[in-house]
Parts: structure tokens; C-alpha cells; sequence
């Protein structure tokens, strides 16, 4: 828990009491929790028991400190906590939802699809996404799990709360893609080697160093239908080492092509 947040909330002023499952009270506004969620707004209006010792009332809650404190946090003036992790980004919009805190809500989204997270985790701010029904959030960590081999991915228990429909949207989207990706690895008839591209029978045998990165290249699109690995540098550089003398050659002179390739790839559907 954020300590500057839960003393904040300990000992400032207000006109009631949320008592968390830990028995922490935090003193806050009737008025600011109503503004906030409506679900706190029908509450107040219901009658209240007199409070027998106490000058506010007190509404137990069913969170425990650390998550009512990042709550209030992020309704609450003044405050901000520091939700860096999927774990704590995933347990405040549980409770945002329950709440339906629409600004905590709003703000949780654009921290959820962070570039940080993004990179690091996209298949499970997928499934996050996927369990609130957060579509759009869905779309966009779905075009990062591209670079991911998803059935060779760790199950994280994020997965645990999607349904069949949306992880079978993902491994679609990939099947997709990647089908689509590999109808474009075609050669094209000026692509050459001065010294491996022989000619059999009126036809052109393609360069070993394409032969060698279709193949290749087939085998990663087939799994992370992205064009980030097979175009880089390093797994052009492997194709070119397995070629003739004159296939790196061949490669710089074919910038253009590949360039072609890979916009092609690049602009196939690439979310769900």
C-alpha cells in the first residue's frame, strides 16, 4: 500500500468511513464518492444506522486496504497512486467495475495498454481486457501478441477468466495472418544472383540465399505471423551466409523487393 496515500486517507476529514475486510478505516466525503460511482451515490441515499461510537458512520466494504486504498486514490482529489504492474493495474478495475467508477475506469484503461506493458506482457493485457470487456484495449494488445508463438506462451491465470470465444478470436487471428502472410514470400523474376542463379531448361533457379530465408522465414511467420524478426538485419545477415559469394550482394541489391514483402505483410488485418 501506498503509505503517503493510506495515511492521507487515515487522517484527513470527512463525513464517512469505508472500514476495509482488514479493518482499515479510511475518513472520506460523502460528496466525492457520490461524484465518483454512482453505486456509493444510491448507497447514500439509503437510510443509515446511527452510529453508536463513532461521530461518522462506517460502511464496511468487502476490499482489503491496499486495493480500497489504490480506489480511492483514483477517484479521490489530490492522490495518485502508482499502478505499475498488471496485477494491481487488474485488481483496481475489478473494483472500478464493481464501483462503476467511470474516471478510475477511464484512467485504468489508458495505464492497462501502456507501451511498458505492452511490450512486456500482451497476452495478458489481452485476457485482462477480454474479462472486463474492454474491447478496444482487446484490439490493440491483440496486434502485439503477434510476436508471440501463443500456443507456446506461459498460462498466466489471467487466462483463467476469458471465454473460449475470445481466445479462439486470438488463435484465429493468428492462423489468419499468418496464412496470409506466407502467400506473399513470392519471388520476383528480377530478383537474382550473378553467380547462383542458374538458368535450367529456359527457367531461373531463385538465389540460394532466397531459398534459404523462405524456408525460414515460412517457419517464423507460421507461429509469430509478424514481419519484425524475418526482415531484421540478423536473419537476413543468416541468409545471406548460407548463399554464394555474390548473394549478400544479391540481398542489397533486392532492398526494394523485400521492402515490397514486407509492407505487404504489414498492411494484412492485424487485430481481432
Amino acid at each position: 500500500m501506498s503509505c503517503n496515500n493510506a495515511c492521507y486517507f487515515q487522517t484527513a476529514q470527512g463525513d464517512v468511513t469505508l472500514r476495509s475486510v482488514d479493518n482499515v478505516d479510511f475518513r472520506v466525503y460523502k460528496c466525492i464518492l457520490a461524484e465518483a460511482s454512482p453505486f456509493f451515490k444510491d448507497l447514500f441515499t439509503l437510510p443509515q444506522p446511527p452510529s453508536q461510537e463513532m461521530d461518522t458512520p462506517v460502511i464496511d466494504v468487502s476490499e482489503d486496504a491496499e486495493v480500497l486504498n489504490v480506489m480511492l486514490g483514483l477517484i479521490y482529489p489530490g492522490t495518485d497512486p502508482k499502478l505499475e504492474t498488471l496485477d494491481s493495474i487488474s485488481q483496481a478495475l475489478a473494483v472500478a467495475m464493481k464501483y462503476e467508477a467511470v474516471r478510475a475506469i477511464e484512467t485504468l484503461r489508458r495505464l492497462l495498454v501502456s507501451p511498458p506493458l505492452l511490450e512486456a506482457e500482451p497476452l495478458r493485457i489481452y485476457a485482462i481486457a477480454c474479462r472486463f470487456d474492454l474491447e478496444e484495449e482487446a484490439r490493440i494488445a491483440s496486434r502485439h501478441t503477434l510476436r508471440l508463438n501463443i500456443l507456446d506462451s506461459d498460462l498466466s491465470d489471467d487466462l483463467k477468466y476469458i471465454t473460449a470465444y475470445s481466445y479462439h478470436r486470438l488463435l484465429n487471428l493468428h492462423r489468419r495472418r499468418a496464412q496470409a502472410a506466407l502467400k506473399e514470400l513470392k519471388l520476383e523474376d528480377d530478383v537474382k544472383c550473378m553467380q547462383c542463379s542458374a538458368s535450367h531448361y529456359g527457367a531461373i533457379s531463385p538465389p540460394r540465399w532466397w531459398t534459404d530465408f523462405e524456408r525460414r522465414a515460412r517457419e517464423e511467420l507460421s507461429v509469430r505471423p509478424t514481419s519484425d524478426i524475418v526482415f531484421s538485419m540478423e536473419f537476413l545477415a543468416q541468409s545471406s551466409n548460407t548463399g554464394c559469394q555474390r548473394c549478400p550482394g544479391s540481398i542489397l541489391d533486392s532492398y526494394a523487393f523485400l521492402q515490397r514483402v514486407k509492407q505487404k505483410i504489414d498492411d494484412l488485418p492485424s487485430t481481432i
